[in-house]
């Protein structure tokens, strides 16, 4: 599979959030939608990332974007991990790997000198014609909107 790039057509993809309501990159035309990959549910990094997309909401509606979470969690620990949290996003549950897969966020890691396959920690900033329009790949977790936004006026000017 190629890797994804900047201007290259997202993969279309469909999922289960959450709410066990259906969500896949159509829904989105028109919009722009922040796409983030996260390894688990309620670990700390995952959970200082999702809240900051959280307190920066209604900022990032107002520029006209979406936001959805991905992991490999279950319906019922995104659940779990969406109300703990009060996240107003939907959080897709890929336990298949698909949509993961699909965007290139798994692979090997390290952990403490093991190897092991895991999810990689990445934001997609796709356009709204479902064009890649932006990729962070070393997510900065506290403060994931702040270096989204610098990220996308760097690129615009």
């Amino acid at each position: 599979m190629d890797t994804l790039k900047v201007d290259s057509q997202a993969p279309d993809f469909k999922g289960l959030d959450q709410d066990e309501k259906e969500v896949n990159l159509s829904y989105f035309k028109g919009k722009k939608l922040v796409l983030y990959f996260y390894p688990k549910a309620s670990t700390p990094g995952c959970t200082a990332e999702s809240c900051d997309f959280r307190d920066n909401y209604q900022r990032l509606l107002g520029k006209g974007f979406a936001v959805v979470g991905v992991s490999a969690d279950s319906i019922k620990r995104q659940k779990n991990f969406a109300e703990k949290n009060t996240l107003p996003f939907p959080l897709i549950a890929d336990e298949q790997l698909e949509i993961i897969k699909a965007y290139g966020c798994w692979g090997p890691k390290k952990l403490y000198g093991r190897e092991y396959e895991g999810i990689y920690r990445k934001t997609f900033l796709i356009d709204e014609n479902g064009k890649i329009e932006l990729i962070i790949d070393k997510v900065k977790t506290k403060a994931s909107t702040e270096q989204l936004l610098e990220a996308l006026e760097l690129k615009n000017k």
